[in-house]
This record gives C-alpha cells, structure tokens and sequence, in this order.
C-alpha cells in the first residue's frame, strides 16, 4: 500500500488544517464541518490526477476543442456519521459518482475487548470500477478495513483509494499490513499516537461530535 501524506506539502490544506484542530475555532460546527468538506474537495482534486483519462472532442460555438476527461466510473464511499462532511466534499468534485455508505463503530465486549461492528450497507455494484473510501479520523485502521471488506460483498473495484484527514503511524501501519499492495492511502495528515481511549493525539477530539453534537 503506497500512503501520501499532504501535509508534507506547503499548501491551502494546512489552513484548514489549522482551523479544525483549533480548540476554539472548532467550536463554530458550521465553519467545522465547511472545513472538513474543503478538505475533502482539495483531496479530491489530488486523488483526480491518478485516474485514467482519454481525450475528447468538445464543440464550441467557434470550433472544436479537444480535452482530455475521467474515464473512471467512480463510487465515493463513506463510513457514517462523521464521514458525511468529508464525503460532501469529494461529491462536489466527483459529482457524477455513485455513492455507497457503511457503519463502522467501536463495540467492547464484557472482557473490555474493542471490535469494530457494521450494521449497515449501501452501495451499488463495484465491480471493474474506482473505490475511493473516506473516513475523515483513522485512529486504528480498523474501521477503514472492516468498511472496505463489507464494500467488497459487491463487487472487487479496479483501483482503491482510501483518504482521511487525519490518520496515525499506528494506522498507517496496520493497513499496509491487511489492504492490497495496489491500494493507495491519503491522508491530509498523520499524527504520532493514540490515547488509552483510542483518540488520536494532537488530533482534533471526536469529529462526529464537532461536526453534529454529542451522542449518547
């Protein structure tokens, strides 16, 4: 699995990046959840520049021009609920791709043991087509990998892309570890460790939280 991490790169991600680890800007859910979506629509222009393209020839009122465009038939996948935002953003680029949702949550058992549990899928045929799978927070990994082995009880894509906004070396390693080699990870930024509790440290706290309040 080849993993690029954007923020290595100087570029208007880091703002938002900024913005949605500050304690106090991130308060403000509507700019939160903005920000998340941009995000998503900076990685999706990143993630466009590795799909396959083929030129056409457009008419113009003045003549024919030719431009090259996406020949990928593209699924953008989510894992709910904070994912929602994130997914908004790449929709906005890839607006004419086919949507597939999945639940992906902590579950421990009586032993304190954590497992991962999905509850719920939704999701067209991805046979011979371009999975990008988003989920904004990678703490483990695990959730990311349940989501992609329940996406696969419909069809084996061509091409995987899986992006984040912020994973760890933790997570990093454990995918490299269960996805295919051809598989490639995004993530905006990636942090050194997770918490007792499974939270990513500096992180941002829990994003489903910041994005649509606290649950029960």
């Amino acid at each position: 699995m080849k993993t690029i991490n954007l923020s290595e790169h100087d570029s208007l991600l880091n703002q938002y990046l900024k913005e949605i680890r500050s304690s106090e800007i991130q308060q403000d859910r509507l700019r939160f959840r903005r920000n998340i979506e941009r995000i998503g629509e900076v990685m999706a222009l990143e993630i466009s520049r590795k799909l396959h393209y083929e030129e056409e020839a457009v008419t113009t009122p003045l003549g024919v021009a030719p431009v090259r465009t996406i020949q990928d038939r593209v699924v953008l996948g989510t894992i709910m609920r904070a994912g929602l935002p994130f997914h908004q953003g790449f929709l906005n680029y890839f607006d004419g791709a086919e949507n597939a949702f999945v639940s992906a949550f902590r579950q421990y058992g009586r032993n304190g043991q954590m497992e991962i549990v999905s509850e719920y899928l939704a999701a067209p045929s991805l046979e011979g087509k371009t999975l990008i799978l988003v989920d904004p927070m990678l703490a483990t990994g695990m959730s990311m990998e349940v989501a992609y082995q329940a996406l696969l009880s419909h069809g084996t894509p061509s091409a995987v892309h899986l992006a984040c906004v912020i994973g760890t070396q933790q997570a990093v390693r454990y995918l490299k570890k269960e996805m295919p080699a051809q598989v490639t990870l995004w993530c905006a930024a990636i942090d050194p460790v997770l918490n007792e509790h499974k939270y990513i440290v500096p992180g941002l706290g829990d994003a489903g939280d910041l994005c649509f309040g606290t649950k029960l």
